[in-house]
């Protein structure tokens, strides 16, 4: 189960390094490209795009594909996608290949949290989801600044083909201690569009959507409100972002065994704390240091609501399972979105770079009361979430 678990985190970690680190390395790739950096940026959106869109389709297209074929072919696309990022000599097909890169991303998580939960069964589901969902953090921690270090060094391809190295990695990982996964439901295309007429499946991705947009908004502009607000210098952020990190690997943990030990109050457990914290943050972000701290604690607040949401979804979508799950990554891609785009409209307005923390605070908040709204709902109509219990598989 351990190695299994690695496993995944180690496809997670490779996803989050390729997704963060061309923020870092926009003017490296600008530069190279003959672009301006602005121009440059779409290239995060074209990945963006990619999980979005990638996401559900696939979920429906592969619902009768094995888990273990599956997750292994999901990580060889993304290897491949990433190994075009390194080929591509043009700005047009750069963004092809991003959005390539980022077709597997929600699927694989998607899948990767299905068979964890599976594998560790009741009572410890959350805990193994948010293990899984740490390799993401994790690139926050390590991935991303060597990637970017490498970038700035070597050239921003290095930093695709260290991706690249990761992605085969993982396929070689996945092949060698998957196990048959067997004891796993597959359904049909059908009935994984059929989940898309649960409106709790809708409400809990809206949780993820607003609650999060907040948390993307804080970090899209946490760069220039420490430098320009804190007076730390350019050198501090990569501290910054790594405490930020931290804070997420902290918060994966806690919120996997909140998640299993009391539900859906973990969710809105995390999602007030982070709207503390956010509220805190923009009350310190002027005396430097100790605004890097409340990062550290950002970044943990946000996360504790992770594996909850995660195994929200797993409930509530019955037999629907691998689309809901998949969706919740889209989600979460649109709270960024979301989160960078509000966030650079309230400092367009004149609020300065406090504001996206407090905006961040009310989209929280706004995540607590559509959690709220989906948990009434449930109960009125006797659709209130229950935990699934499938037979562990046996054998590779």
């Amino acid at each position: 189960m351990g190695w299994v678990i690695l496993a995944l985190a180690l496809g997670g970690f490779g996803i989050g390094t390729t997704e963060f680190v061309a923020m870092g390395l926009l003017p490296n790739i600008a530069a190279d490209l003959g672009v301006t950096e602005p121009v440059a940026g779409h290239l995060i959106s074209a990945y963006a795009l990619g999980v979005v869109v990638g996401a559900p389709v696939i979920a429906v297209l592969a619902a009768r594909v094995s888990r273990r074929t599956l997750l292994i072919a999901l990580m060889i696309a993304f290897t491949l996608g990433n190994a075009l990022s390194i080929a591509a000599t043009t700005y047009s097909s750069l963004m092809a290949a991003r959005f390539v890169a980022g077709l597997p991303h929600g699927a694989y998580f998607g899948v990767a949290a299905l068979v964890a939960a599976h594998l560790a069964g009741p009572g410890k589901r959350a805990i193994a989801v948010g293990k899984v969902m740490m390799g993401l953090s994790v690139a926050n921690v390590l991935g991303v600044p060597a990637a970017t270090w490498l970038g700035q060094a070597l050239g921003w391809r290095s930093a695709m083909a260290l991706v690249v190295v990761i992605g085969v990695l993982t396929v070689a990982s996945l092949w060698w201690v998957l196990p048959d996964l067997r004891g796993m439901k597959l359904t049909s295309p059908t009935t994984e569009l059929g989940g898309l007429r649960s409106s709790q499946i809708w409400l809990t991705l809206l949780v993820g959507t607003v609650g999060f947009g907040g948390f993307f908004a804080f970090y899209t502009y946490l760069n220039t409100a420490l430098t320009s607000l804190g007076g730390l210098s350019e050198s501090a952020v990569p501290i910054a972002l790594m405490l930020f990190g931290a804070g997420m690997v902290t918060g994966n943990y806690v919120g996997g065994r909140l998640a299993d030990s009391l539900g859906d109050r973990a969710i809105a457990i995390g999602m007030a704390a982070a709207a503390v914290t956010l509220v805190l943050f923009a009350a310190l972000v002027s005396t430097g240091w100790p605004a890097v701290i409340v990062a550290f604690f950002v970044g943990c607040a946000g996360s504790t609501a992770i594996p909850g949401l995660q195994t929200r979804l797993m409930d509530v979508a019955h037999d629907a399972q691998t689309i809901a799950a998949a969706l919740n990554h889209s989600a979460l891609n649109v709270a960024n979105a979301i989160g960078a785009w509000v966030g650079g409209l309230v400092i367009a307005q004149g609020f300065g770079y406090r504001a996206p923390s407090i905006v961040g605070a009310g989209f929280a908040v706004a995540g607590v009361v559509v959690l709220g709204v989906a948990v009434v709902a449930a109960r009125r109509s006797g659709e209130a979430p229950k935990q699934r219990e499938e037979p562990i598989p046996v054998g590779r």
